[in-house]
C-alpha cells in the first residue's frame, strides 16, 4: 500500500509540474528535453495538449529573451563578443536573404539556436514581425518534437511491456537523457568555442 502510494504520488508530482520542467527544457536544452516530454505526454504522465503548448511557450520565450538582448544590449561585451564569431556573418548573410524563413526556421538547425536571435535582434528586423514568426515557428517545432516523443514512446511502451519497469525507472531514465543532453551541449559549446578563434578575439 506503501509503494503504491508513493508512485500516485510521483505520478501526481509528473502530473503537476511536468508541463512547466518540459517549458524549461525547451527553452533551456531544447529537442532532447522535448522529445523526452512526448515520451511522458504518450505514458499519460502530461497531457498532451499541455506539452505541446508548453515546449511552444518555452523555446518561444526563450528566443524572445535573445532576441531582446540583441536589441537593447547590442554594444554590450556578451553580444560584441557574439558579434566577432565568424558563424554571426554567416546567420546575418542568411538573414538578410530570406528574413521571415530564417526567423522561421533558425530553430531547426543545428548549431544555430542561440546566436540566431540575438543576431536578429542586432539587425533592423522589426519587433513585431519577429514576434509573430517567432511564435508560429515555435508552434511547429514543438509539435514536430512531441510528435517524435510520442511516436518514441509506443515503441517505449512495447519494450516496457516486456521488461515493465516502475514509474521511478521511467522518470530516472528520462532524467538520464535531459542530463546527457545537457553535457552534450556543454562539450559542444566547449568545441565550437576551441573551434572559433575568433571568439576570444
Amino acid at each position: 500500500m506503501a509503494d503504491g502510494s508513493r508512485v500516485l504520488s510521483i505520478e501526481a508530482i509528473v502530473a503537476r509540474f511536468g508541463a512547466v520542467a518540459i517549458a524549461l527544457g525547451a527553452g533551456l536544452e531544447g529537442e532532447t528535453a522535448v522529445v523526452t516530454g512526448g515520451i511522458l505526454a504518450h505514458q499519460g504522465l502530461v497531457a498532451w495538449p499541455a506539452a505541446l503548448v508548453a515546449a511552444a511557450i518555452g523555446s518561444f520565450l526563450a528566443d524572445q529573451i535573445f532576441f531582446t538582448i540583441g536589441r537593447r544590449a547590442r554594444d554590450g561585451r556578451w553580444v560584441g563578443k557574439l558579434r566577432r564569431r565568424r558563424v554571426y556573418a554567416r546567420v546575418m548573410t542568411m538573414m538578410e536573404k530570406h528574413p521571415v524563413g530564417f526567423i522561421f526556421a533558425f530553430r531547426f538547425l543545428y548549431g544555430l539556436r542561440t546566436i540566431s536571435p540575438v543576431a536578429i535582434g542586432t539587425s533592423d528586423v522589426p519587433t513585431r514581425l519577429f514576434v509573430a514568426v517567432n511564435a508560429v515557428s515555435a508552434a511547429c517545432w514543438a509539435s514536430l518534437f512531441i510528435g517524435i516523443g510520442y511516436l518514441f514512446g509506443e515503441a517505449f511502451q512495447e519494450l516496457a511491456a516486456r521488461w515493465r519497469p516502475s514509474l521511478p525507472h521511467i522518470l530516472m531514465a528520462a532524467a538520464l537523457v535531459m542530463i546527457a543532453a545537457a553535457i552534450g551541449w556543454g562539450l559542444r559549446t566547449l568545441w565550437q568555442r576551441h573551434k572559433e578563434p575568433g571568439d576570444t578575439a
